[in-house]
């Protein structure tokens, strides 16, 4: 019996890494896709070997319309249903948006949600067509509110939250699942590039290992669920959101994340 096959985006570190891992170990055979090709085969081999799982190795930046087009066709090369999308490419960034390269920022919103809806748009018919599957979308605690400081990024990441909310309702009684996973801070390479968990030393946020995400997720699809918010922050950030009026809100989000 064949093993069930699973698309990971973002999958040469951090977050995509474990993904990566914890399937296979489940029984997965992997599409794994990543800007940094060495990354992703050293990954596949490590798989491969550990848990004789098939990983297929597609080098390709989402942020683009060619590594799109190369991701949907190694969907389609791989000639069997998709039973697991992850999308967990991403990035940000951090500062004030008119000191920001113009360029990197719409490259975020490429990546972040062009991206999500590119894949999502091709994977969903076929699974909807099969009556099963599911869609993760790794989206942020700061999905939640307004982020001065870092507006690019938590308006992307609000936007993977509102889109992945509303597939879901569509997909109400196909047998396809969404699920919007809303970590904060976590120790991965991200935040360390990002900047997502700063400001401040580190023992003052707390933050999550990347296997209790991953854990967090098949848990949340396990009961069906349309979110999974992990760790503190993202359960203080997201009753924030509900109860604090929204110049309130903006003005300590910004004197938080204030350079």
């Amino acid at each position: 019996m064949s093993r069930p096959l699973a698309l990971v985006t973002g999958a040469s570190a951090g977050l995509g890494d474990r993904y990566a891992r914890s399937l296979a170990r489940r029984g997965h055979d992997l599409l794994l896709v990543a800007r940094r090709g060495e990354r992703l085969r050293a990954l596949a081999a490590e798989i491969e070997e550990a848990f004789g799982a098939c990983a297929t190795v597609v080098p390709a930046d989402l942020a683009t319309e060619q590594g799109r087009r190369a991701c949907r066709e190694a969907i389609d090369a791989a000639g069997r249903p998709l039973e697991l999308a992850i999308l967990n490419a991403g990035f940000g960034s951090r500062g004030a948006l008119h000191r920001l390269p113009r360029e990197r920022e719409v490259e975020m919103v490429q990546l972040n949600c062009t991206a999500v809806v590119d894949l999502a748009c091709y994977v969903l018919p076929p699974m909807v067509e099969r009556g099963a599957g599911a869609l993760v979308v790794v989206s942020s605690a700061s999905a939640w509110q307004p982020l001065p400081y870092m507006a690019t990024y938590a308006a992307s990441k609000a936007f993977e939250l509102s889109f992945a909310d509303a597939v879901g309702e569509e997909l109400r009684g196909t047998g396809v699942q969404t699920l919007a996973v809303l970590p904060g801070p976590t120790r991965t390479e991200f935040s360390t590039t990002s900047g997502e968990n700063a400001p401040g030393p580190e023992w003052l946020i707390p933050t999550s290992d990347p296997e209790d995400v991953v854990a967090a997720t098949w848990r949340a699809l396990g009961r069906g669920r349309r979110h999974a918010s992990i760790g503190p922050v993202a359960h203080s950030a997201a009753a924030v959101a509900r109860v604090l009026p929204r110049p309130a809100m903006l003005r300590g989000a910004g004197l938080v994340q204030r350079e």
